[in-house]
């Protein structure tokens, strides 16, 4: 498999895989349990409404409504967790057993059990598609209903009993460790450290892993006793990821596509919490994730210092969301602008250090001086890919196919529709949802290791910057040769010829020169643009 450029770009999938790696494994995990908590995450939002609003502390109290509070955190929500887990593994049939299987432990404990629910849904669903496999071949005709029903019924009444005495008391106490853990961390004022580990984690899309499969669970409980909780604040804070890219407004390289298209990442970022669009901007400088770690523990800080906490989680991790889920609202808008400022100064030297690619500088000025892409650009960048075959349906991946993918498809659609292919469906989806059934996929090159084996017979489009939009021409630049050598092969221009082509390649080589920062001239001489090139 082809290894995706630091800039963006194409590759083939191949069925020649290696093993992920750890940072690899860790995203698959994370997409998991990302994959059981997301698609129930309304239902807690539900749940911290009523929680806030009819609870005898509550701006309008009332008994009866009130009782929805302690069923639905304690049996529904975990229900449908183990639910989503034995679907994701074996569809419908998955879910119901791993719904089962999770009541177990859900009556063997005294607390919320998510992580139990995480356990149990996947795992009894994994062990009833084995178990259909071993007899599936043997069941004589006519008796598949009467099998299947009572072989559900049976192994997922097994699993919620190994659940009640087994897994449960388990969980309970890994539960009661992990907040003993995080009390710990409360009481000394140590909570700002957390940051330390979980910014790292979110450039490198591992924060899925934390965010659900820790934070969430935690933070429920915690927001049971007391009616709020300030871990779900640990991830959600928006505040880190403005002042990266308000750095970038402010003092990145005049004209660089960092500086230009850091203003529109800002508002998606901020206002629809889609914390992926930022992660690019860090991966581009990695020591601006000293700034995040900086902006995550002033936030962490001020939301302790002024008791700053959310009812429900807050997804996505949007300034809506954090100021609808929480009852402190002008504390939490002094902890992220605080958390943002922060990252800001941290961040702005770093940024003024930066010096884009000096390649990628010339090709994208010689493209706007040229009033349309290059041809040729694609090679010099290492993007340069064609399909062999018409493109049907492309899909942008992500990790949870919510976010960033639902954005990238959306400006994928339009430019295809505007190039006149109305033909080509563009859809998102997760990863872990793709199958071999698409002839483009767009993912971040973090992404592309967990894509490929996937869709081995697609055509790989890699991005780094979910707001660069020449990866999306160069994409609608493929459909259009793709498909117009589908339609009409002999009316299709002649391509250039391989002399012309080498002409625009030293074109761009020589531009790529000239603003390099080895024969960059500082104060000389020439007073026109004849003698500045001898003077180079």
């Amino acid at each position: 498999m082809h290894t995706p450029s630091d800039s963006g770009g194409f590759m083939t999938s191949s069925t020649t895989v290696s093993q992920p790696g750890v940072r690899v494994r860790i995203q698959q995990f994370g997409t998991k349990l990302s994959n059981m908590v997301m698609p129930v995450i309304g239902a807690f939002i539900a749940w911290g409404f009523i929680t806030a609003l009819f609870i005898e502390n509550g701006p309008f109290p009332n008994e009866t409504i009130a009782a929805l509070v302690g069923p639905t955190i304690t049996y529904l929500l975990p229900v449908l967790i183990g639910f989503m887990g034995g679907y994701n593994v074996y569809n419908i049939r998955g879910g119901v057993v791993g719904a089962m299987a999770t009541m177990g432990v859900i009556v063997g404990s005294e607390v919320p059990m998510f992580i139990g629910a995480m356990i149990m849904g996947p795992l009894t669903a994994w062990g009833m598609k084995k178990l259909d496999h071993l007899w599936g071949d043997s069941i004589p005709s006519g008796f598949e209903m009467l099998v299947n029903n009572f072989s559900a019924g049976i192994f997922s009444g097994a699993m919620a009993i190994i659940g009640l005495l087994a897994i449960g008391p388990v969980v309970a106490a890994f539960s009661s460790v992990m907040a003993a853990g995080v009390q710990f961390l409360v009481d000394n004022s140590l909570l700002p450290l957390t940051s330390i580990l979980i910014e790292p984690a979110k450039i490198l899309f591992l924060n899925n892993a934390i965010n659900h499969g820790i934070i969430t669970p935690l933070g429920t409980e915690q927001a049971l006793v007391d009616g709020k909780s300030v871990l779900f604040m640990l991830e959600a804070n928006p505040g880190p990821g403005l002042g990266i890219l308000l750095a970038w407004m402010l003092f990145g390289r005049k004209e660089s596509t960092a500086r230009t298209s850091a203003p529109g990442a800002a508002l998606i970022h901020f206002f629809g919490g889609i914390h992926e669009i930022y992660f690019p901007y860090v991966l581009m400088q990695p020591l601006l994730v000293v700034a995040c770690i900086a902006g995550g523990m002033t936030g962490v800080f001020l939301n302790v210092l002024l008791g700053v906490g959310l009812r429900a989680p807050a997804a996505p991790g949007s300034i809506i969301a954090v100021l609808i889920q929480t009852p402190d609202k002008i504390p939490a808008l002094i902890a992220v602008f605080g958390a943002a400022a922060v990252a800001l100064i941290v961040a702005a030297p770093i940024v003024r250090a930066t010096r884009s690619d000096a390649l990628g500088e010339a090709t994208a000025k010689m493209e706007d001086l040229k009033g349309k892409e290059s041809a040729v650009a694609g090679v010099l960048t290492g993007t340069a890919a064609q399909s062999t075959k018409p493109i049907e349906r492309i899909v942008f991946a992500c990790d949870a196919g919510m976010g960033s993918s639902a954005m990238g498809a959306s400006v994928l659609r339009k430019l295809v529709q505007n190039s006149g292919h109305s033909e080509v469906e563009v859809t998102n989806k997760a990863i872990s949802e793709l199958t071999d059934t698409y002839d483009v996929v767009v993912v971040h090159q973090d992404l592309a290791d967990r894509a490929s084996p996937l869709v081995p017979s697609a055509t790989i489009v890699t991005v780094d910057n979910f707001m660069n939009s020449p990866r999306y021409g160069e994409v609608v630049e493929m459909v259009n040769r793709s498909n117009a050598q589908d339609e009409d092969t002999s009316g299709l221009t002649e391509p250039a010829p391989s002399s012309e082509i080498r002409e625009e390649a030293d074109t761009i080589s020589a531009l790529a020169k000239l603003v390099s920062e080895d024969l960059t001239v500082l104060h000389g001489s020439a007073t026109d643009q004849h003698d500045a090139i001898e003077q180079v």
